[in-house]
């Protein structure tokens, strides 16, 4: 395993973490502070949200890379399936599409995709994945074209019915394996896939050319909101050593990307004590 303790080189922010997902939430600093915070603390890269860009992907994507830093991803693409997603398929392929642009704008290397969940109507897990995978592949002549990267990201089971039917990590590398394309990749978040016993295998299973991410946070035991409550690093339960030792086992050596909502706590305090404590706690205990 890498040495953080030492070299924090590989951790990346996801300005989720400071509330810029969400209207009215967090401290609401704009791209040029985050990315002068982040350089100043030795960051190595930054993962922004589309809603925070606007069409400045390439001015802020520019900023970026001229403080020393990478756009390791872009969050996030349209929800594709379930009561979440746009009204229809070619709405759901032209935001998809747009969001596939948006990305290249930055020179972002990923692009992370949250499915959507259960088709209406269908009470089929199997069905929206299927039909996951159509729209996906759909996709990737355009991502190809653009020269990202898609990256499922399989979400925790609670959040089945409405934000994601893919569920398991298993099924991400099913779907890659059935698109058989570069493009198609995956993204893991540890608030996901930290109770998986099948985690190991499966990342052996997809190999390092379908690992896409890396995701930080922490699932705390008390938590009160299981969307906005995520711990920071070292609060939680979640074996945060076995983890990343399985995803470098896998083969990944990317960035360590810190995710985490939490309206009540974190998003509450000011984001340098946020960035500071994320340094910190990645030196520590991730």
């Amino acid at each position: 395993m890498r040495d953080f303790a030492t070299d924090h080189s590989a951790l990346a922010l996801n300005t989720g973490s400071l509330g810029h997902n969400l209207d009215g939430c967090g401290a609401g600093w704009p791209p040029e502070k985050v990315i002068d915070a982040c350089a100043e603390r030795g960051f190595g890269a930054i993962t922004f949200w589309r809603r925070e860009i606007g069409n400045r992907g390439i001015e802020i994507g520019n900023r970026v890379r001229a403080a020393g830093m990478d756009v390791c991803g872009l969050a996030r693409s349209p929800f594709l399936v379930g009561p979440l997603a746009p009204p229809s398929r070619s709405e759901v392929m032209d935001d998809f599409h747009a969001s596939i642009d948006k990305a290249a704008d930055l020179g972002a290397t990923v692009l992370t995709i949250v499915v959507g969940g259960i088709v209406e109507g269908s009470h089929s897990m199997r069905e929206s994945l299927r039909q996951v995978t159509e729209i996906v592949a759909a996709a990737v002549p355009w991502a190809s074209r653009a020269g990202v990267r898609l990256a499922l990201e399989p979400l925790n089971p609670v959040y089945g019915g409405d934000r994601s039917c893919l569920v398991t990590v298993r099924d991400a590398v099913n779907i890659c394996e059935a698109i058989n394309d570069p493009a198609v990749t995956m993204a893991v978040d540890v608030y996901h896939v930290w109770w998986d016993l099948s985690l190991a295998d499966e990342l052996k299973r997809a190999g390092p050319e379908r690992i896409a991410g890396y995701h930080l946070c922490d699932w705390l035991a008390d938590t009160t909101d299981v969307l906005l409550d995520r711990g920071m690093m070292g609060d939680g339960v979640a074996d945060l050593q076995s983890i990343r030792r399985a995803v470098e086992e896998a083969g990944y050596e990317g960035y360590c990307e810190v995710e985490i909502f939490s309206a009540n706590n974190w998003w509450k305090r000011d984001p340098g004590e946020v960035l500071d404590v994320m340094v910190e706690r990645f030196r520590s205990v991730c």
